[in-house]
């Protein structure tokens, strides 16, 4: 299984960054994670847009699907369209970004799937396990799991339990540290530093940390140092191009 990053950045891309984005692949099955702002160049740099066998979106901020848009864009409008994307997200969290062409300019283009815990999905060779984690609007933690590897990715979240059943054994955590040692009060339940993701790596064994979601414009110095407080595994922050094979 490969994991390549296509942006960490959270909020918006800073110069020379893109927010949230990451590509998996097993088996030939390529996943696209969070389609966030300026994430589409960077994916177009290593495939054809019709090489996406699926996208999954862990919330609606767009700085996790607003490129969903232009993906949807450049599949509808090539000269042979291709087959229609399955899309998965939480319940209405698209809405937004599909708003932003008539329906016709799109049409086809996607089939829209819901996402939520309790059974599995499968999707090509991965087994996809659902989270309910906490943020401002919902957000679904992802566990992809194919040839005897796990990846677990937080999406944004603040405090909970789940978070350790979600990562529990994974060979990469991906998880949101907007900020380092301490959230803001007023975010505190809903969003994560990188010393909430040590810990939380720490708890559930996982094999490799990988910080993502930092504010823009912020060193990694910071993160890396509040982490390995509690996580003494492998670590670093995910940075546009970085990939990983487990």
């Amino acid at each position: 299984m490969r994991f390549t990053v296509l942006g960490g950045c959270g909020a918006w891309p800073a110069v020379g960054q893109a927010c949230s984005g990451y590509v998996v692949e097993a088996e030939g099955f390529r996943v696209l994670v969070d389609p966030g702002y300026a994430t589409l160049p960077r994916l177009l740099a290593r495939m054809r847009a019709d090489e996406v066998d699926a996208v999954l979106v862990t919330h609606g901020h767009p700085d996790h699907c607003a490129d969903l848009n232009p993906l949807l864009r450049a599949r509808a409008l090539a000269d042979v369209p291709a087959p229609a994307l399955p899309v998965y997200a939480p319940p209405g969290a698209l809405e937004a970004v599909l708003a932003l062409d008539n329906p016709r300019m799109l049409a086809g283009s996607f089939v829209s799937r819901d996402l939520g815990p309790g059974v599995p999905y499968e999707l090509g060779p991965f087994r996809l396990d659902v989270f309910d984690l906490p943020h401002h609007v919902p957000n679904a933690g992802l566990r992809l799991g194919a040839g005897g590897r796990v990846i677990a990715y937080t999406g944004d979240t603040g405090p909970s339990a789940a978070l350790v059943a979600l990562a529990e054994g994974a060979d990469l955590l991906v998880a949101e540290a907007t900020y380092p040692e301490r959230v803001p009060e007023e975010d505190a339940p809903y969003l994560s530093s990188a010393l909430d993701a040590g810990r939380t790596a720490a708890s559930a064994g996982a094999g490799h940390l990988l910080l993502t979601h930092l504010w823009p414009d912020t060193p990694a110095a910071p993160a890396l140092a509040a982490a390995a407080k509690s996580y003494d595994g492998p670590l670093s922050v995910a940075s546009a191009g970085l990939t990983l094979d487990l």
